[in-house]
C-alpha cells in the first residue's frame, strides 16, 4: 500500500497538524496530515505570511523518510568480527559513558571530540547540546562543518571591522551581487530575503520593483540565467576579479566618500593594494570581457543600496579568506550599511537582546581559540578547525583525539583529504555516530545510535532566525510518536554528561540531570534570554511582527573605531595572487598538466547526498554526475552515461559524465558529499563518488582558518567506459 493508498483509506483518523520543515535549513512551514501516528501527506502553508504555501521537493518527501526501511529504529553495537547487533539506547549509553570516562581519565578532555555536521544543524537543540557537553568537560576539540565549508564568513568580518547595525537588507536593495551561491538550488543567500523563503517568487518581485542582479560564477546557474549582468571567470579567479572589480570603483570615485572619511581608516592603502589589478590583466586572466567588468562595477556602485556576498563555491576554492574580505570591501567602501532610523530585515528574536548601532567594532585577531597541533592554527569562535582534525587524531602526542561523537555529518565522505579521514576513523579508540541511516562513516563506529527524525521533536527556526525577510516566528512540538528506540541528539549528550558526572551549561543554566527533561524544557535552556521569550515564540507561530521589528540606533558619540580594509596580510595575499599568475598556483600544480578545474555544486533534489535513497528523490538520481561542457565532451568523445576517472596531484574519483551547457569550457561540476567509503569506487553509478579525495588538507590551505581547497581543484581526465556505442 503507498503513502497515498494509505492516506485515502484513512480519511477518518487523519489530523493535520501545522508544523516546519527540517530536511534542510529553510525551515518552510508544512501541513502534515497524521494517520495511525505516522505522516501520510505534507503540504506548504499558503496562508503564511512569508513563505505563502511555499515547499520544495525534498521536504515533500518526509513522510517516506519516517518510514523508510534504510531508517534505523534502534542503536548499534559493533561486534568483534566487524558485523552489527542492535543494543537499546540506555545500554549504548552505559558502553559508551564508560569508555568515555577511561579515554578522559587517560588522555584528558581534549582528547574527547565531537563533529556536527548539516544534519546536526536542522535541529535547534544538536549544536547548543554538544558544546555544552564540551564546555562541562573543559574540552576545545569541539568541531562542525562550518569550519569545511565557509569558515571565511566566520573570520573575515573580525579583519575588516563588524558595523553593528550590519549590512544593507534584500527588501529594499536596489542591486545585489552574488559570488558564487545559487539560492535556487541550495536554498542559501548570504543575505536574508532569498534565504530559502520562496526564492523564485521573491526574485520575481525583486526584479518587478527594479532591482539588478550580477552574479559572478562559471556556470550559468539557474540564479545567473535571471542576471542582469552574468560574469562567468575561470574558477579559482574570484579574488582577481573582484580586486578588479575595487579597482573601477576607487578609480572612478564610485565610493562613498563621506561615509569612507568618517568609518574607513585605509582607504589609501586599499586604492595601492588594487592598482597593479587593471582592467586588461583581470579581463584576460579571469577570461571576463573587460566591458562586462566595468558595467558591473558602476552597476553596483551607483545603485542607493544592495549588498555584494559570496557562497560557498569562492568560499571553498584558493584564497578564499581573500575572496570573502573583498566582497566586505565592497560592501564598506560603498556604504552599505544600515544607518540610524534603519529598519533591520530579520527579528534576531532567538539572540540576546543586543544594541544596533550605527557604528564600527575594529578589527581584531579572528582566531584566538584553542591551539591546533598542526599548521600553526587556531579554533575559532568557540570550535575547532574541522580541517585539522584527522590529523589531531592521528598525530601522536599531548592532546591527541581518541574519542569522536559524530552527530548528523558523514566525515568520511565530506571531510577533505578521503584517505586521511578514513585511517583517523580507523585509528580513534572510540567512534560513535549519531544518524539515522549507516552512512560510510557509520561503516567505521564503535556504535551508531538511532536519532530522532524531525517530526519526532520539538524546535524552533534557529539558523533562519537572522536570514528571515522579516521579523518572523515559529515553532513546533513533536507531531507525531518516536518510532524505536531512537534518541534526540541532545539526549545522546545529556545521557552521556550523567554518566560522566559532568554539567551541561546553557543561557538558562544547567540541564538538571536528577530528572529527565523535555524537548520544550531544553529549548527555554538554550535560548533564555533572547529577545523574544519561548513561551511568547511557542504562541507567535508563522507570525511576523513588524511592532517588534529592530530599529537601528546612533552611534555612540564616543565611538572613534574604524574599518581596516586594507590589514598587511591581506595586502601580502593580494601581492601573492598576482605573482602565482593562475589559481593553481595556489597549489603548487603546474596548470598544463591539469587543463581542468573541478568546481563544487548544488544538486536540488538532495541535502548533500541526504535523501537520495528515498524513491521520489532517487529517481532523480543516484550519482554525483561529472557536468561538462559538450564541446569538452565531444572533445574526448564522451556522451551522457560515460565513465570518467579525474585525477588530482593528490587522488583520482570516477564520475559517470553528463552534458552541461551551462558549464564553460575547461570547468567539470560536481557535487561533494557523496559516494562511500571505499577508495576505488565500484559503485559510482549507484552512490556516487566524493571529491574530497581529490584534495589534500595541507596543500593551499587558509593559513587563518585552515580552510581547504575543494572547489575549483586543478584536474584532468581520462575515459574509463564508453557506452551505448
Amino acid at each position: 500500500m503507498t503513502i497515498a493508498d494509505n492516506a485515502q483509506s484513512t480519511d477518518h483518523d487523519v489530523e493535520t497538524h501545522h508544523t516546519f520543515c527540517r530536511f534542510c535549513h529553510a525551515s518552510c512551514p508544512i501541513e502534515v496530515d497524521v494517520a495511525g501516528g505516522q505522516a501520510v501527506a505534507i503540504r506548504g502553508v499558503p496562508e503564511d505570511p512569508l513563505f505563502a504555501g511555499y515547499t520544495c521537493i525534498k521536504g515533500r518527501q518526509i513522510p517516506e523518510q519516517m518510514t523508510h526501511p534504510s531508517r534505523l529504529r534502534s542503536s548499534l553495537r559493533r561486534r568483534a568480527d566487524g558485523t552489527f547487533e542492535e543494543i537499546s539506547s540506555q545500554d549504548a549509553m552505559d558502553a559508551i559513558g564508560a569508555e568515555l570516562k577511561r579515554i578522559l581519565d587517560t588522555y584528558g578532555p581534549r582528547a574527547i571530540a565531537s563533529y556536527t555536521g548539516t544534519g546536526g544543524y536542522q535541529n535547534s537543540l544538536a549544536v547548543p547540546a554538544a558544546r555544552a557537553f564540551h564546555q562541562g568537560l573543559e574540552s576545545p576539540s569541539f568541531y562542525t562543518s562550518v569550519t569545511i565549508d565557509q569558515p571565511a564568513k566566520t573570520t573575515a568580518p573580525f579583519r575588516v571591522g563588524i558595523w553593528e547595525a550590519g549590512y544593507h537588507n534584500f527588501s529594499d536593495a536596489d542591486v545585489l551581487l552574488a559570488i558564487g551561491y545559487n539560492p535556487m538550488v541550495s536554498s542559501f543567500s548570504p543575505v536574508g530575503g532569498l534565504q530559502g523563503t520562496n526564492p523564485y517568487v521573491v526574485l520575481r518581485d525583486a526584479k518587478k520593483r527594479g532591482m539588478k542582479l550580477i552574479v559572478i560564477d562559471p556556470r550559468r546557474t539557474e540564479f545567473a540565467t535571471q542576471a542582469d549582468i552574468h560574469l562567468a571567470p575561470k574558477p579559482g579567479e574570484d579574488p582577481t576579479l573582484m580586486a578588479g572589480i575595487l579597482k573601477v570603483v576607487i578609480d572612478e570615485g564610485l565610493f562613498d566618500h563621506e561615509f569612507c572619511e568618517k568609518w574607513v581608516a585605509d582607504l589609501p592603502q586599499l586604492a595601492a593594494a588594487v592598482s597593479t589589478f587593471d582592467l586588461d590583466y583581470v579581463a584576460k586572466r579571469c577570461d571576463v570581457p573587460a566591458d562586462d567588468i566595468v558595467a558591473a562595477a558602476r552597476m553596483f556602485a551607483t545603485a542607493a543600496k544592495g549588498t555584494s556576498g559570496t557562497g560557498t563555491g569562492p568560499s571553498m576554492a584558493p584564497h578564499s579568506s581573500l575572496t570573502e574580505h573583498l566582497s566586505i570591501v565592497l560592501n564598506t567602501i560603498c556604504g552599505r550599511v544600515n544607518r540610524e532610523g534603519d529598519t533591520l530585515e530579520s527579528g534576531y528574536f532567538l539572540y540576546p537582546e543586543t544594541p544596533r548601532r550605527a557604528q564600527v567594532h575594529a578589527a581584531r585577531p579572528p582566531a584566538t581559540g584553542a591551539n591546533q597541533r598542526v599548521r600553526n592554527l587556531r579554533g575559532i569562535r568557540g570550535e575547532m578547525l574541522t580541517t585539522a582534525l584527522a590529523e589531531e587524531i592521528l598525530n601522536e602526542g599531548e592532546g591527541r583525539v581518541r574519542a569522536l561523537i559524530v552527530s548528523g555529518g558523514n566525515p568520511v565522505v565530506a571531510w577533505p583529504d578521503q584517505e586521511l579521514t578514513i585511517k583517523a576513523m580507523e585509528d580513534l579508540e572510540l567512534l560513535v555516530v549519531v544518524d539515522h541511516r549507516m552512512s560510510a562513516t557509520a561503516e567505521f563506529a564503535d556504535y551508531v545510535i538511532a536519532p530522532t527524525l524531525s517530526l519526532e521533536r520539538a524546535d524552533v527556526p534557529h539558523l533562519m532566525d537572522r536570514w528571515f525577510r522579516a521579523p518572523y516566528t515559529n515553532y513546533t512540538e513533536a507531531i507525531t510518536p518516536r518510532i524505536g528506540d531512537v534518541m534526540n541528539e541532545w539526549e545522546v549528550f545529556w545521557e552521556l554528561a550523567r554518566r560522566l558526572n559532568s554539567p551541561l551549561p546553557f543561557p538558562g543554566g544547567n540541564a538538571p540531570m536528577d530528572r529527565h527533561p523535555s524537548d520544550d524544557e531544553m529549548l527555554d535552556l538554550v535560548y533564555a534570554g533572547s529577545r523574544m521569550p519561548m513561551d511568547e515564540v511557542r504562541r507567535n507561530r508563522m507570525k511576523v511582527h513588524p511592532d517588534k521589528a529592530m530599529i537601528v540606533q546612533a552611534a555612540d558619540p564616543a565611538c572613534t573605531a574604524k574599518f581596516t580594509v586594507a590589514p598587511d596580510d591581506i595586502v601580502e595575499e593580494m601581492r601573492q595572487i598576482v605573482v602565482e599568475g593562475d589559481s593553481a598556483a595556489a597549489l603548487g600544480v603546474d596548470p598544463a598538466k591539469y587543463p581542468f578545474r573541478l568546481v563544487s555544486r548544488r544538486l536540488k533534489h538532495v541535502l548533500n547526498s541526504f535523501g537520495s535513497e528515498l524513491s521520489v528523490l532517487g529517481s532523480k538520481g543516484s550519482t554525483n554526475p561529472a557536468y561538462m561542457n559538450p564541446d569538452d565532451m565531444e572533445h574526448y568523445d564522451l556522451a551522457d552515461g560515460d565513465l570518467i576517472e579525474i585525477f588530482s596531484p593528490r587522488a583520482s574519483v570516477q564520475a559517470v559524465v553528463e552534458s552541461a551547457p551551462d558549464v564553460r569550457r575547461g570547468v567539470i561540476s560536481m557535487a561533494h558529499s557523496w559516494g562511500g567509503s571505499s577508495l576505488t569506487d565500484e559503485k559510482v553509478r549507484d552512490i556516487g563518488t566524493p571529491t574530497s579525495r581529490l584534495v589534500s588538507v595541507d596543500k593551499g590551505y587558509d593559513t587563518v582558518n585552515g580552510m581547504v581547497v575543494q572547489s575549483a581543484i586543478p584536474v584532468r581526465i581520462t575515459v574509463l567506459e564508453q557506452i551505448n556505442r
